[in-house]
């Protein structure tokens, strides 16, 4: 009978080393699966910076060209308004000439 109760406790000894040794694989096989999961995130978050970066560029520059768009209405309206301001100037000018040469003669003449 002690052969049979030392054949089963060699058994269960052996049934359980095994299971030691599946574990100590099995751990072995999570730790790769944590590294190549660490991996896969970091590479995953480069990727989406990367995007990121895309899409805020774009944005920038859609941003941008709507203010050059802006500012060169506006600076073309502020040449018409120039201009408009110049042509009254002349032709007030042109009216007013012989008015103002007299002005500054008698001016001078009293001085």
């Amino acid at each position: 009978m002690t052969d049979a109760v030392e054949s089963k406790v060699t058994g269960i000894i052996q049934s359980l080393n095994g299971l030691e040794d599946d574990l100590d694989s099995l751990n072995g096989k999570v730790g790769d699966m944590k590294k190549q999961l660490t991996v896969k995130t970091l590479s995953e978050i480069d990727t989406l910076l990367e995007k990121t970066r895309e899409m805020a560029m774009k944005e920038a520059e859609v941003i941008i060209n709507a203010a050059k768009e802006k500012a060169n209405v506006e600076s073309t309206g502020i040449i018409q308004e120039g201009d408009s301001q110049l042509t009254k100037i002349e032709s007030n000018t042109n009216a007013n000439f012989d008015d103002m040469v007299k002005h500054v003669v008698s001016t001078i003449l009293k001085a």
